[in-house]
C-alpha cells in the first residue's frame, strides 16, 4: 500500500548535494573551514532522513491503516525537523567564501527552509488522510507519493551552487557530509 513513498529517499538527494566535487586550489583553508562548520552539522541530520526513510519503507505492507498512517506522519515530521537543521546549520556557517557567498547561502537556506515545510505539510496531509476506509486511505496516499515525487525531484540549485568549486571539494572531504553508509538513501 505504501510503496510509492519510497520516493520520499529522493528528497534526502536534495542535502547529499552537500557531498559534491569541486575544483581549485585558492582559499583551500577558508572553504575547508567553512565546510567543516556545514558538514559537522550535515551528518547526524542525514541518519535521521535515513532511519525515517526506512521506516516507511518497513511499513510499506502495513495493513492497519492506522499504524501505516502513524509511521508515514512521524518519519514527516523527523524529515521535515531535519531539513530544518540543515538549514539552521548553513545559516549558522556564515556565507561560504566563494563569489556571491551571501546569495548562495541565502537561497540554499531558503530552500531547506521550504524543503522542511514541504515535509511538514506532507505529515498534515497524512494525519487527515481518513483510516476508516482502506480504499480512501490508499488514494490519499496516492497522492503523498505524488507530492513526495514532485519533491524529491524539486530543483537544489541553491545546494549545487554551495558544492561548487572550492567549496566542494572542500566539503567532499569532509566526513559529515558524505553519504552515511547504510545504503537507505536509494531512490526507486
Amino acid at each position: 500500500m505504501n510503496k510509492k513513498l519510497v520516493a520520499l529517499s529522493g528528497g534526502a538527494a536534495l542535502v547529499l548535494a552537500l557531498s559534491g566535487c569541486g575544483g581549485g586550489d585558492d582559499g583551500e583553508k577558508k572553504a575547508n573551514d567553512w565546510a567543516k562548520s556545514v558538514c559537522d552539522e550535515v551528518q547526524p541530520q542525514l541518519k535521521k532522513i535515513q532511519g525515517a526513510n526506512a521506516s516507511i519503507r518497513s511499513a510499506s505492507e502495513e495493513q492497519d491503516t492506522k499504524k501505516l498512517q502513524q509511521t508515514d506522519s512521524q518519519a514527516f515530521q523527523q524529515i521535515s525537523e531535519s531539513y530544518a537543521a540543515l538549514a539552521r546549520a548553513v545559516q549558522k556557517a556564515g556565507p561560504p567564501p566563494v563569489d556571491n557567498g551571501k546569495q548562495t547561502q541565502k537561497q540554499a537556506v531558503k530552500e531547506l527552509k521550504a524543503t522542511s515545510g514541504a515535509y511538514k505539510d506532507l505529515q498534515t496531509t497524512v494525519d487527515k488522510l481518513e483510516t476508516s476506509d482502506k480504499s480512501k486511505f490508499a488514494e490519499g496516499l496516492n497522492g503523498v507519493a505524488g507530492e513526495l515525487k514532485k519533491l524529491s525531484t524539486s530543483g537544489d540549485k541553491a545546494l549545487q551552487q554551495l558544492q561548487a568549486g572550492e567549496v566542494g571539494t572542500a566539503m567532499s572531504k569532509q566526513p559529515g557530509c558524505q553519504k552515511p553508509k547504510t545504503g537507505a538513501t536509494s531512490a526507486t
